[in-house]
């Protein structure tokens, strides 16, 4: 592929802008780590970010970077990528993002990034430019990750019952305290290894269509560490609007509740992490406490707030995908 003319300007400018995403992803998306385990009162809301943030990094130790190649070699034909497209994509998912944290909707960055950038490909060179199997293989993940984390969540919550169904209330409440401290922690080594790495193959993509980085090579550790610290400096700051939803509003959790809805979504993250699939880390969670909720009870869970949920993640391609769209060709004229 023939390398793009870029002034150094411009791929620095859209860098930042891509870091400033991942920082807003972790800003945006720390609820979906800290909600359970603060709502139950297991831990205070900075202690549990802080928490959330180092695993956050942690996991640059942990897993393979099959989620970055998938954006960045498998989503959008390399032919046809340039710093407009790259620059139309992050606009539309950053635009997206501010809009749902605005309003406290726990909507999914992940999906803002594709949608981002499936406009902005389809604005310059039509539908013909993306590649159907990545493109599939993520939107299938969309119905799969939130029934997986349901599924995980549900069946974790029936198996703690089974086991402790003679345990005495009280004594239960003090060792789940302790354990959702281990089950947070997953869930947040997850989130980071499968979030940050979206970023890392959007700058990847960047990198070899300027000519900075080869097709074939690996992905820079410059790129890598620096996704990593921002989305973790990014959850740092919290996304505070968004935890009361998440942690509260669906059904209401105590601590055997938010280990096993942890529980479910960490092994829901680490399955798709290995297998190379970005998925939504709030679509994940979401199902695994709605998992939970329903197998205490279904009345338990508030179904007209999980519905207001899906209807966000049912937007946020179309909508992400439509501000890129327009972000693309204002791109055309500027940089």
């Amino acid at each position: 592929m023939q390398a793009i003319h870029v002034s150094l300007y411009a791929l620095i400018l859209i860098v930042a802008m891509a870091l400033i995403f991942d920082f807003m992803n972790g800003f945006h998306d720390a609820a979906n780590a800290i909600a359970t385990v603060v709502s139950t009162g297991v831990l205070k809301p900075h202690t549990a970010v802080a928490m959330t943030a180092f695993m956050n990094c942690v996991a640059i130790f942990v897993f393979d970077l099959h989620v970055a190649t998938t954006v960045g070699k498998g989503t959008v034909d390399p032919a046809i990528v340039d710093h407009y497209v790259v620059f139309g994509a992050l606009v539309g998912a950053i635009g997206w993002n501010v809009i749902t944290w605005y309003y406290g909707i726990p909507s999914s960055s992940s999906h803002a990034l594709i949608g981002g950038l499936i406009g902005a490909a389809i604005a310059k060179a039509g539908s013909g430019s993306l590649i159907a199997s990545g493109i599939f293989k993520i939107i299938a993940f969309i119905v799969i990750s939130p029934l997986l984390g349901f599924l995980l969540g549900s069946i974790m919550m029936v198996l703690v019952s089974w086991i402790f169904v003679r345990s005495q209330p009280r004594n239960i409440d003090r060792w789940f305290r302790r354990l959702q401290l281990v089950s947070a922690s997953l869930y947040s080594l997850g989130h980071g290894g499968n979030d940050a790495q979206k970023t890392m193959g959007l700058i990847w993509m960047l990198l070899i269509a300027s000519g900075y980085a080869a097709d074939n090579g690996h992905l820079p550790p410059w790129v890598v560490i620096s996704c990593y610290g921002a989305i973790g400096f990014g959850t740092l700051f919290g996304g505070w609007r968004i935890v009361k939803t998440m942690g509260q509003k669906i059904t209401k959790l105590k601590p055997v509740g938010g280990f096993c809805a942890e529980t479910g979504g960490a092994m829901t993250l680490f399955i798709a992490t290995a297998l190379g699939i970005p998925v939504s880390t709030t679509h994940t969670i979401t199902g695994a406490i709605v998992g939970v909720g329903s197998a205490q009870k279904t009345s338990a869970v508030r179904w007209g707030v999980a519905g207001n949920i899906v209807w966000a993640w049912i937007l946020t391609i179309p909508a992400s995908a439509f501000i890129a769209a327009i972000a693309w060709w204002v791109g055309t004229k500027i940089l």
